[in-house]
């Protein structure tokens, strides 16, 4: 009996033990992110030690897509928390432009040494790539020392895998991030070894964390069996494999009671997918509470975007250049001024135009209420005055009864509120309704096969996606949506000139070499029904302007622009793949037009 009583209690300490023991080599969010950043330092040192050593392009190549595999375990994190950090150690090798100041910073990360070491690598650059490496080092040096102060709480870890997933399907598969190399298929499945890992330390018994797993396992699987970038199927990968993942992650939030995180932001943080109909919230472009949208302004704003008395001469409305049929665009080469000549700029689609912080093809307007009085107040265009509009709207019955439904707290209508119903109405205009919106929410037979192929041309080989970013399709940088690109393309004066377009676009207002040609990326939504097309309307069809992107650009067809930010290589789409791209664009179209 005693030795019976004493083996009991012999397993009895040594499970209590090992149980502490487990619990003591539990390790936390944190700690594992710490771990996997000494990693990614280790990975750095390897690398600076090959450049060093004079290796070979091959061992300097592997080495490289080793580092930035390493890098895509904690990317989730760093540009969650540490956004501005992040820009530096794997974002475009473009100039970072803080416009206010009027100042450029040079870029810096793994995309600035991509260039460095392929397609060719030469000894020459070998200083260059040292210097790259020590300020990575230095990166990762601030970034754990960030990471060891600050507070990861269970709704900022699922907030940011969250967008983890959406940066995947915008950014990582699209090339972006790997311009040049096109190693992003497997770096995409690298990035998802932290959905599962973390959500295990948030609970590991979790019941959809089975699910999950399998769901990451498998995804994971898919990038690693199809991995030739032209060839990877972004549609099946997005819809049988992401959008499920993005799924499991809000049922894993409901079933550990996890709260949305607080932020303003383009996406609602309730949405299950990037997807989903109702995915973006307008009123993130806002300036402040006071011009939040509502079905009662934009009524309103509706009535007054059809008034011609907003004009001078009472003979113009916003509708005369923004024609509802043709979604909100005039159909005409470039707009027509009061006096019947020609402007020099293109008219826009106001349809997803609030999804974007900055108007007007130059960008000169932050928002929709700027972006309003600017037109109806220009000379060329309505030449109106916002004071003799309000003197209007203020012996106007009608519009009183209007005023007083879209603002009960405001005793007479003001100025301000004037360009914010009409800013309101231009809110109301995005539908997310496409037959492309409707096959990402499941309906798979809703596109056919060219249409399919289009789509992972689009996001893949024709690298439309880097600049035109899935799901708006416009220069709105995923997945944080704060910030509104432009692009510098070299578009011609003519179809078939060889001149450059004499319009210096941003740089008319910011006198910096790098914003010569350089214009906002506009939607290709409801491309369809829009052309022509670029700023100054030069293309009649959408073949063009794929012609055009498949050849190079304006440099690819020997303009001289020194500061394109197009890749200039030759796409090398065929015919058949060029028509499949027209297709897919197609498919974005409302149901309305």
């Amino acid at each position: 009996m005693k030795l019976k009583h004493f083996s009991f209690l012999f397993l009895t300490l040594c499970f209590f033990f090992s149980c502490q023991k487990n619990e003591v080599s539990k390790t936390t969010i944190k700690q594992d992110l710490l771990v996997d950043l000494t990693k990614l330092n280790n990975e750095i040192i390897q690398f600076e030690k090959l450049v060093n050593n004079n290796s070979s392009q091959k061992e300097i190549l592997e080495q490289f897509k080793k580092s930035r595999l390493a890098y895509k375990k904690v990317e989730w994190a760093i540009e969650y928390f540490i956004p501005d950090t992040a820009r530096f150690m794997n974002g475009p090798a473009l100039d970072e432009m803080e416009l206010e100041e009027n100042k450029s910073f040079e870029p810096h990360g793994f995309q600035v040494i991509e260039e460095m070491i392929y397609p060719e690598y030469t000894i020459e650059n070998k200083k260059d790539i040292i210097r790259e490496l020590h300020i990575f080092q230095s990166n990762i040096k601030q970034v754990s020392s960030t990471f060891e102060v600050i507070t990861i709480s269970d709704d900022y870890v699922l907030d940011a895998i969250e967008q983890n997933v959406f940066r995947i399907i915008t950014l990582g598969i699209t090339g972006f991030d790997s311009p040049i190399l096109q190693s992003s298929v497997l770096e995409a499945g690298e990035s998802l070894i932290v959905i599962p890992k973390s959500l295990e330390k948030i609970n590991s018994k979790g019941k959809s964390l089975s699910e999950i797993k399998k769901l990451t396992e498998k995804a994971q699987n898919y990038c690693k069996e199809n991995n030739n970038f032209n060839a990877f199927n972004r549609a099946i990968f997005i819809t049988e494999y992401l959008n499920p993942i993005s799924k499991k992650i809000k049922i894993f939030q409901k079933e550990e009671n996890i709260k949305n995180v607080k932020k303003s932001s383009p996406l609602k943080s309730t949405i299950e997918t990037l997807f989903d109909k109702n995915a973006f919230d307008v009123n993130a472009f806002v300036l402040s509470n006071e011009y939040n949208f509502t079905p009662e302004k934009a009524a309103l704003g509706e009535k007054l975007f059809y008034d011609k008395s907003l004009s001078k001469n009472n003979d113009r409305s916003c509708a005369t250049c923004h024609h509802p049929e043709k979604a909100f665009t005039d159909g005409l080469k470039t707009n027509v001024s009061l006096t019947g000549s020609n402007l020099t700029r293109n008219t826009p689609t106001l349809t997803y135009a609030s999804l974007q912080n900055a108007q007007f093809w130059d960008m000169r307007q932050i928002d929709l209420e700027k972006q309003s009085v600017d037109v109806i107040q220009n000379k060329d265009e309505m030449h109106g005055s916002m004071e003799n509009i309000h003197a209007k709207i203020l012996l106007d019955k009608d519009y009183i009864k209007l005023f007083k439904k879209a603002y009960p707290k405001t005793l007479k209508a003001e100025t301000w509120q004037i360009q914010n119903v009409i800013a309101s109405y231009v809110r109301s205009l995005n539908s997310f309704d496409s037959r492309f919106d409707i096959y990402m929410r499941g309906e798979k037979d809703i596109l056919n096969n060219q249409e399919v192929e289009g789509m992972n041309l689009f996001m893949g080989k024709a690298k439309c996606a880097t600049c035109h970013f899935t799901p708006l399709f416009n220069g709105t940088v995923p997945p944080s949506y704060s910030k509104t690109e432009h692009e510098v393309i070299g578009t011609p004066n003519e179809a078939s000139g060889k001149k450059l377009s004499p319009d210096l676009g941003r740089y008319l207002y910011n006198k910096m070499p790098q914003l010569i040609g350089a214009f906002k990326t506009p939607t290709v939504r409801n491309v369809a029904v829009t052309a022509p097309y670029m700023h100054n309307g030069v293309f009649k069809t959408l073949e063009e302007v794929v012609s055009f992107y498949n050849k190079g650009g304006g440099k690819g067809l020997g303009y001289e622009v020194e500061n394109q930010t197009l890749p200039f290589d030759k796409l090398n789409l065929t015919v058949k793949e060029e028509q499949a791209l027209v297709a897919f664009m197609k498919t974005l179209t409302d149901k309305k037009y």
